[in-house]
């Protein structure tokens, strides 16, 4: 073709059909010919789209475009997509079900492949684009509108059944890794497996055994439950605070377990800051003065697969304790429970103690649980009895004639120091035993 002054002079077309635009004007040319294209443009500009010998666009090449244009992704996961938009835009036809399920396993390929959601979504919506570029004139702004219509109907079904079947794969993969997490945390404990298998497995998920390792419980009272979902989150918030150390999260008998190796020593007390503030936003809710629902504790550091072990039920000890003890801090480090946890060893001890002091208790108007509240505030503020008074809510001569009570029934003197170390013991051990509530084990 020459073009000179705005004048289609001559031109020289094989088969396939040709589009251009010169001086402003649209001209749309399908001649026979076989021979090379001559293309010149004098005074004007010249646009060329090729399209196939039957007018339709070239899929394959719209497909290859599309999948660079998205980063590199899998060109193959389109499927039958652009033919199906193609016939949704003559037809005005929804993409039938069968295609949108075949879409939906796409975004499951995408998923298990590791391509990004972003990635898969730019690779549709790229060939959705340069397909409409390449449509056939549609003949008239009416059918061109209803054209659009079914492309851009089509392009949304497809997208979204693909970003359901990503997002389904996802999913499925998450579960399974949590399933393979907490089989290999579970052996741990157990020792099953043995120490070479385990060791591999450890390896497998970024964790080096053989080093020290901490473990971090969180968990909510007896009754009281999430008022929203944790969510998944708590893996990377978890991760983030355990940075550099690697770390395994796991929820095991309705607690978050969290399993750090040891670098700078300060990786469990980050990761305990961090879990107490997403088991506060699963339950935020409570009333003014009320004890919070939850709680964190950390074990001590201890190298080897038995090391876990050791960790893990120093953390559940303290977790224990510190709910039966009622203790205000929110996050409690085992190390510091240890003299409870010393008396817990020897339960048939403290049991004796608890039931040659404090019994008689239960024989007094209203049962041993408010004379058992008065000795806990009135060791607690120090052998105060008015700030005991205070902290119960009650008068000071209240408190002492409790005090006296006491005294009378048990023979021995709170106020007494060398006597008080003993009831203090008691009263601990009750706690601890869930005494009132909990009747005493036979000896």
């Amino acid at each position: 073709m020459v073009a000179r002054s705005g004048r289609l002079l001559q031109c020289h077309l094989p088969g396939p059909r040709y589009q251009w635009a010169l001086s402003a004007k649209i001209i749309t040319l399908e001649l026979p010919g076989t021979g090379n294209d001559q293309l010149v443009a004098w005074e004007g500009t010249l646009i060329v789209t090729p399209h196939s010998a039957a007018g339709a666009p070239d899929l394959g090449a719209i497909t290859r475009a599309a999948s660079r244009e998205a980063g590199g992704v899998p060109a193959e996961l389109l499927a039958d997509y652009l033919s199906a938009v193609l016939d949704a835009a003559s037809t005005g036809r929804r993409l039938t079900s069968a295609e949108l399920a075949g879409y939906g396993r796409s975004g499951e390929r995408a998923a298990e492949s590791g391509v990004a959601l972003r990635g898969l979504v730019d690779l549709f919506l790229s060939a959705t684009w340069r397909l409409w570029r390449e449509l056939p004139d549609a003949g008239g702004s009416v059918a061109l509108r209803a054209a659009g219509l079914a492309v851009l109907r089509a392009a949304d079904d497809a997208v979204a059944a693909a970003a359901e079947g990503f997002e389904w794969a996802h999913l499925s993969l998450a579960r399974r890794e949590e399933a393979e997490r907490l089989e290999f945390f579970d052996d741990l404990l157990s020792g099953r497996g043995g120490l070479p298998d385990l060791m591999a497995r450890g390896e497998r998920l970024g964790l080096r055994l053989a080093g020290p390792h901490q473990v971090v419980l969180g968990g909510y009272a007896p009754g009281a439950g999430l008022a929203r979902p944790l969510g998944l989150e708590i893996d990377r918030l978890v991760g983030d605070a355990a940075a550099p150390s690697p770390s395994l999260t796991v929820t095991r008998g309705g607690r978050v377990v969290v399993m750090t190796g040891v670098t700078d020593g300060g990786e469990a007390g980050r990761i305990a800051v961090a879990l107490a503030g997403i088991l506060r936003g699963g339950n935020p809710a409570r009333a003014q003065g009320e004890q919070q629902p939850w709680r964190v504790a950390v074990g001590r550091p201890y190298p080897g697969p038995s090391g876990v072990l050791r960790s893990y039920d120093e953390a559940s000890d303290a977790l224990d304790v510190a709910q039966r003890l009622g203790l205000p801090e929110p996050v409690v480090d085992a190390a510091d429970l240890l003299v409870y946890q010393v008396l817990l060893r020897d339960r048939a001890a403290i049991t004796d103690l608890v039931g040659e002091l404090l019994m008689p208790l239960a024989g007094a108007r209203g049962g041993a649980g408010p004379l058992l509240a008065t000795l806990e505030a009135y060791y607690a503020c120090g052998g105060v009895a008015a700030q005991a008074a205070r902290r119960l809510h009650l008068s000071v001569r209240a408190v002492t004639y409790r005090l006296a009570r006491i005294r009378d029934l048990t023979g021995s003197d709170p106020g007494d120091p060398a006597q008080a170390l003993a009831l203090q013991v008691a009263v601990i051990g009750a706690r601890l035993l869930d005494w009132p509530a909990a009747p005493l084990e036979a000896g």
